[in-house]
């Protein structure tokens, strides 16, 4: 039968989890762990865990880190987020970082043990309410990249130093260019990225994870 991994730092809320996981699936073997080190330990000891259930923002977790680290221990152990988060772009983020589900703790008991076994029978599950908006992200981000990839190397170098909020003349003195070279560079990036102020082309940027 299924052995369940539920790491999450609210003991109510492991409790709850344990609960639907009981009642969908009696026979199963549940581990609760409290920590990210705890739950990264078991993925990497335990063979016998079938999927984990992880609270996105346990402490210790810088954005998406928690779910990396279980990922990269365990590449083929299917990972649900279960968070208080219920944003279309922190469920993509999620799904693009490798989970395989994306449960908010909002949902009702019905929906979760749901989700759960979809992921147990190799599916994805995202909240269907949310899936529309979820798609119209992603198909964003993908519009997004494609603008980003005309960049050249000169210019990403100069957007990075953008998005830390430097001047030109310091990008220029940091990148041993003239700063008209750097006026050039910077009009070229929004020519590329379709806005048309350095912040807009800042905010495209942090969006695109550059920097």
């Amino acid at each position: 039968m299924y052995t369940f991994l539920i790491a999450d730092d609210h003991p109510l809320f492991r409790d709850a989890i344990k609960q639907v996981v009981d009642e969908r699936w009696p026979d199963a073997t549940i581990i609760e762990v409290s920590t990210l080190e705890e739950a990264r330990e078991q993925a990497i000891e335990n063979d016998d865990l079938d999927i984990v259930l992880l609270d996105l923002n346990m402490p210790g977790a810088e954005g998406f880190s928690g779910l990396l680290g279980i990922r990269n221990a365990a590449p083929v152990l299917p990972v649900v987020i279960v968070s208080a988060e219920e944003s279309p772009d922190v469920i993509q983020r999620a799904l693009t970082c490798g989970a395989l589900g994306f449960i908010p703790k909002s949902s009702s008991k019905e929906r979760i043990g749901d989700a759960v076994h979809a992921v147990l029978l190799g599916k994805t599950f995202v909240p269907p309410e949310l899936a529309e908006a979820i798609e119209e992200k992603r198909r964003v981000d993908d519009g997004l990249r494609e603008r980003a990839a005309l960049l050249t190397p000169a210019e990403v170098g100069v957007l990075e130093l953008l998005t830390l909020g430097k001047p030109n003349k310091i990008i220029a003195y940091e990148l041993d260019i003239k700063e008209s070279t750097v006026k050039a560079h910077i009009s070229a990036i929004l020519r590329k990225l379709g806005v048309h102020s350095r912040t807009q082309a800042v905010l495209m940027a942090k969006t695109l994870d550059f920097g």
